[in-house]
């Protein structure tokens, strides 16, 4: 019996970070926080962001292999897609038992082994920084945090400014050209988890059907409010 549910669930929040949506599922909910320090930035670095923003926003489809390693031991490979804006595909390889997908407007969580949904709205997790229609990073929705930039890399943390306790996510692009290469994100727990892509291909044809969510097995649905 398939059980759909909008609770917290523990084991979903751990996958769900390291797909860009760790705040809505994080458990428990983190005590009120202090405003986020946002960081100083110079004119270059300003620029630089602007280089980020543009690039966010041009950027259409990609797939790619992904490595995901956290610091609590776990570790998983899989695949991800993504058709900006508002849809996204990650499926996890065996024996890690999840799918997540995002069809526009919701994120659904599917654990196969414990026969669970989990549906939450995509404006309410970090997912957002990368599917939004227009990403405007200095917009005062996000809080800019930390911004390094290497020899040929620039890494860019934030918060989202209302929701900074849930935790941050740190972008990591090539730079010449301006290349998403990997994430990180800290989550309300302290628990770091990075995604590098591999194999990445930018600006390739996706079936629209990647990106549709069919609740399985609907007869006998036990739904969870």
């Amino acid at each position: 019996m398939i059980r759909l549910t909008r609770e917290p669930r523990r084991r979903a929040a751990a996958f769900i970070a390291a797909a860009l949506t760790a705040a809505v599922l994080a458990v428990p909910p983190p005590a009120a926080a202090d405003p986020p320090q946002a960081a100083e930035l110079s004119a270059a670095d300003k620029a630089d962001i602007g280089r980020i923003e543009d690039y966010l926003n041009r950027l259409t489809t990609f797939e790619a292999r992904f490595l995901q390693i956290s610091t609590n031991g776990n570790q998983a490979e899989g695949v991800i897609y993504l058709w900006r804006p508002g849809r996204m595909r990650i499926e996890y390889d065996p024996p890690t038992p999840i799918l997540i997908v995002a069809d526009g407007s919701a994120l659904f969580y599917h654990d196969k082994e414990l026969d669970q949904v989990s549906e939450v709205p995509i404006g309410a997790t970090p997912a957002s920084v990368l599917l939004d229609e227009k990403i405007v990073l200095l917009s005062g929705e996000f809080t800019i945090i930390g911004f390094e930039r290497g020899s040929r890399a620039l890494r860019l943390a934030l918060v989202k400014t209302e929701d900074a306790g849930e935790g941050s996510i740190t972008l990591i692009f090539g730079d010449r050209p301006l290349i998403l290469k990997k994430w990180t994100i800290t989550d309300a727990q302290e628990i770091t988890t990075t995604v590098s892509l591999l194999k990445s291909r930018f600006g390739v044809p996706l079936k629209a059907e990647l990106f549709q969510f069919e609740t399985p097995e609907m007869e006998g649905v036990e739904t969870e409010d």
